[in-house]
């Protein structure tokens, strides 16, 4: 890519970035090399223009959010990393019960938000590592609970650089899938319908979500979370378990001795790692169950 027509196009839109950004630091796994561009836009018309700046140069653009679900490439990722972050997180209540954050917004502060203002609805969230934006990507979910059960609509850009928004069933959600999962919109922000509850009741059960979580899940551990989708008519991480694989490892990597749907970085993992141990554990419980382990965790730079 054209670095410097980037650095005078960046300064001239007051866009924040930096060169060379260490993924490994962007990313739930703590894995991944370097962005050639890592940038950071603080509202919609900066994602326009860079949007418009990848066109008009030829460059790759990729989006990432807190990197919760995400596998980088060891060799990292060329063109531009578009970040959004803490520049992109604001959270705004539109009327009583209708919550609106942009897309950079944790889930955690999501989640605290709406028990300040004693709104009921997102408690299966709390404690889900990852962004709003990243959590509409992929419809996420927990404990019975998932995006597209209290999701108004989506904002987004296209790939022409066109705000647009989604609703409803627009949104095409299912089973850690959306209208999004195709990767031809760039996700800005999302309202949230939630009802009025009270807010010890709010606060007790998403305290108790999250000790189930520290209870049952490796929280202690860089992971990217559930490695593996759910394959219809069973789970993964019963069908790992029951195939002797808790603790299996391959360099770095570890398939979780306290919870076999999580793969984690025990110290050094690298991309190369984890793509193997992926490998050997969807071939170990293919030869003995039937079931094919198809990833959950999005796998970018290669």
């Amino acid at each position: 890519m054209n670095k410097e027509a980037f650095y005078s196009f960046a300064d001239e839109h007051g866009i924040k970035y930096f060169e060379h950004e260490s993924l490994a630091k962007h990313t739930s796994f703590k894995i991944g090399g370097p962005a050639e561009i890592f940038a950071k836009p603080s509202s919609v018309k900066q994602v326009c223009d860079i949007i418009e700046f990848c066109q008009k140069n030829n460059t790759k653009l990729l989006p990432l959010g807190k990197g919760s679900n995400v596998l980088v490439s060891d060799d990292g990722i060329d063109g531009i990393v578009m970040n959004f972050g803490s520049e992109f997180s604001k959270i705004t209540l539109l009327d009583e019960e209708t919550v609106y954050c942009e897309a950079g917004t944790g889930l955690a502060a999501l989640c605290n938000f709406a028990l300040e203002n004693s709104l009921s609805g997102l408690e299966f969230a709390y404690g889900i590592p990852g962004s709003v934006g990243g959590a509409v990507f992929m419809n996420a979910g927990a404990y019975g609970g998932e995006i597209k059960d209290v999701i108004l609509y989506a904002d987004h850009v296209d790939k022409d650089g066109n705000p647009g928004r989604f609703t409803g069933e627009e949104l095409l959600m299912s089973y850690r899938h959306s209208a999004y999962s195709a990767k031809e919109y760039f996700i800005t922000g999302a309202a949230f319908r939630l009802t009025k509850g009270n807010k010890e009741d709010i606060k007790a059960k998403m305290d108790d979500l999250l000790g189930r979580r520290f209870d049952k899940q490796p929280m202690d551990k860089p992971s990217a979370g559930s490695t593996f989708k759910r394959p219809e008519g069973a789970f993964a991480s019963a069908l790992i378990d029951q195939c002797g694989l808790k603790g299996f490892r391959v360099g770095g990597a570890e398939v979780s001795t306290k919870h076999a749907g999580f793969v984690v970085n025990i110290g050094g993992a690298t991309c190369k790692d984890v793509l193997q141990l992926i490998k050997d554990v969807q071939k170990k419980v293919k030869d003995d169950t039937g079931f094919f382990l198809e990833p959950e965790v999005e796998i970018l730079g290669l």
